[in-house]
């Protein structure tokens, strides 16, 4: 019994994960490990990788592998155990052991069934051996299992100290932090206060490791949403490049055409000029011959005169030439007409590189993400008047949010008063707007991708969906079973809405359909009343500001609360309203009867009050943070307020 302990904890067992043997392997220089052990090992180790060999940890001799070619996970496929060790795991191994008897009735060479098995005796047991074996007070705390019918057991690892080769780690010492053996514990461990047995501890380990589970869960269902989130977002930017790139050939082309339609024009006009040019010097030529011709038969005529025998014909040829009838007609001609001198072509190469790089097709704007400093100065960027034609004289601006379109920021808010969803942009330098009636009252808003957003409406039981161009363009309505006044996007598909009656926040499909929904019942109180803000954290969890219990409530999608923040003593809040949160994870709040942007944590502790009256804050409902980090406030008289910090 005891040699068969000794032998599977001190000889059968891997140094490296201090368990019995698992597809053992011998190096050359005999020490053996498991095979999985001893690849991860190697691997870690650069010079075993570049010699091809595995590294034993202990000596450091390297063992040649028989095809090296082969991946590092299989190196160790064809290295046998020694015979010895394989024999030692064939009779004393995890499940070497026949649990069909009783193995001290075997010994007395009876076959009584067993029943039982003791993990510390490494024997199995049948029921008159077992109460035996309970009287003894050297083995009545053995740990021994109810066989239950089954065949096998499996042995518990025994984890060895490693000053004390013969003792096994079983105490703990809450004090140091540190699990020891009982030689240890003596020697080193006699001042401390807390040495319990590991045993004891057990089940709030593993209750702090459930715990644990149960985070590192949510933390990894955060993270696929958000991957999935992204991987949408990939998609939509993807094409959204594409359609620049379509544009900036488009615009490319039409730069091109003007180009030739100048070059045709400039052809054209040479030509007219060349042809005028060309046939005014044809001309010359041509009545320049005539002159010739008319000289030569001129010079005729008075060699003639010369000539002849009478003197009337020198007198009359005389006189003929002192009256003129004898003289360059053609020149004179040419004189008279309009003459092109000559034909030029200047090319200001310098003035035409100047124009092409001054050539705008088109303006690349890239916006970076940005870390916002609360700490700076708030900076009052502009006031963005939200009333426009057709409005009823008053405009509530209840939510906003910012579309980026074509890399032109679009603010798109919900009007109560006039029952529509607004956008305002700045395009060639003019404010523009695009307006959409509802029919019922537009209440929360929230960004679906980069070019659509959803819409709350209170009162129709409905939301909708909208497509930003930056104008306004409704896509689709859905049928929702509640009246939800606050919304925000979870994921792609998902979306948290808050109802008021009864108090809830619900996750719903895009069809409207409700997945989950949330009470507002926590340890005994309601935490929200009229959750009519929500907003998303960088994590994906929802935050929500309810006004009624004057509180602001972080919850997961699965309804877990997170924080619960509110200051009954000290208000720092009185009527929460518009909440979102920062790159960083700051939750800023408005309030609208303190007239103030408050800061939060990430984890839900107050701040400072941001922003307050003396910045023109005055009754502001919802808020949001932009991708370049400026800050969108509503405010009751009707303009968003931006911000940035400096």
């Amino acid at each position: 019994m005891a040699t068969s302990q000794k032998l599977t904890e001190h000889y059968l067992t891997c140094v490296i994960c201090n368990g019995v043997f698992s597809n053992p392997c011998t190096l050359v220089c005999n020490h053996t490990f498991c095979r999985k052990c001893i690849v991860n090992y190697t691997k870690t180790r650069p010079e075993a990788i570049c010699a091809k060999s595995l590294l034993c940890p202990f000596c450091s001799k390297m063992t040649k592998v028989s095809n090296p070619d082969r991946p590092v996970e299989e190196w160790a496929d064809d290295i046998k155990p020694i015979f010895l060790i394989q024999g030692l795991l064939d009779s004393f191994g995890p499940g070497s052991k026949d649990t069909t008897c009783c193995s001290y009735c075997k010994e007395e060479g009876e076959t009584t069934p067993a029943s039982v098995w003791c993990y510390v005796c490494d024997e199995a047991m049948c029921v008159r051996c077992v109460r035996v074996h309970n009287r003894m007070p050297s083995t009545r705390h053995h740990d021994v299992t109810d066989l239950s019918g089954e065949v096998k057991v499996k042995r518990r690892r025994m984890v060895m100290c490693k000053e004390h080769k013969d003792e096994s780690v079983k105490l703990l010492c809450k004090d140091c932090g540190k699990a020891v053996c009982y030689a240890c514990c003596t020697i080193y461990h006699r001042q401390c206060v807390s040495v319990v047995s590991l045993e004891s501890e057990t089940q709030a380990m593993k209750a702090a490791l459930t715990r644990v589970t149960g985070n590192l869960s949510h933390r990894k269902e955060t993270l696929t949403k958000e991957i999935e989130t992204k991987k949408c977002r990939l998609e939509d930017e993807t094409f959204r490049l594409k359609e620049m790139e379509s544009l900036i050939n488009s615009e490319t082309v039409k730069v091109i055409a003007q180009i030739k339609l100048k070059k045709r024009r400039l052809l054209y006009e040479l030509k007219v000029i060349s042809d005028k040019y060309i046939g005014q010097m044809k001309a010359d030529i041509k009545s320049a011959e005539m002159s010739v011709q008319m000289y030569q038969q001129q010079t005729e005529l008075i060699d003639q005169a010369l000539q002849s025998k009478c003197d009337m014909d020198v007198y009359e040829m005389y006189q003929g030439c002192e009256s003129g009838d004898v003289e360059a007609v053609g020149d004179a001609d040419l004189k008279q007409r309009e003459r092109i001198a000559s034909v030029t072509f200047q090319q200001d190469t310098e003035k035409l590189s100047e124009a092409l790089d001054d050539l705008q097709l088109c303006e690349i704007e890239v916006l970076y993400e940005s870390v916002l400093d609360l700490r700076a100065t708030p900076v009052l960027q502009n006031t963005t008047d939200v009333r426009v034609a057709g409005d009823t004289g008053i405009a509530l601006p209840h939510e906003v949010t910012v579309v980026v379109v074509n890399g032109v920021d679009t603010v798109v808010i919900t009007d109560i008063y006039n029952r529509s969803v607004k956008s305002f942009y700045t395009s060639n330098n003019q404010r523009r707007y695009s307006k959409i009636l509802l029919g019922g009252l537009p209440c929360g808003i929230t960004k679906l991708t980069h070019d659509q957003v959803a819409i709350s409406l209170t009162n129709t039981k409905q939301i909708v969906t909208v497509e930003v161009k930056p104008d306004l363009e409704l896509l689709t309505t859905m049928r929702t079973s509640k009246q939800y006044f606050g919304i925000t996007s979870l994921t792609p598909s998902t979306l948290a809405a808050g109802s008021q009656s009864p108090p809830s926040v619900d996750i719903l499909d895009m069809t409207g359909n409700v997945l989950k929904s949330i009470s507002p019942l926590h340890k005994g109180n309601n935490i929200f009343e009229y959750p009519d803000f929500l907003s998303t954290t960088r994590t994906g969890d929802i935050l929500v500001s309810d006004w009624g219990t004057k509180r602001v409530v972080c919850l997961t999608p699965e309804g877990d609360v997170m924080f619960n923040f509110s200051t009954p003593e000290d208000p720092a809040l009185e009527c929460p309203q518009g909440i979102t949160s920062t790159g960083t994870g700051d939750i800023l709040v408005t309030d609208l009867r303190l007239h103030r942007v408050i800061q939060l944590t990430e984890s839900g502790q107050f701040v400072q009050n941001l922003l307050g009256s003396k910045d023109g804050i005055q009754n502001p409902h919802g808020i949001c943070i932009d991708e370049r980090g400026w800050l969108r406030v509503c405010l009751e008289k009707g303009v968003i307020q931006t911000f940035s910090w400096s």
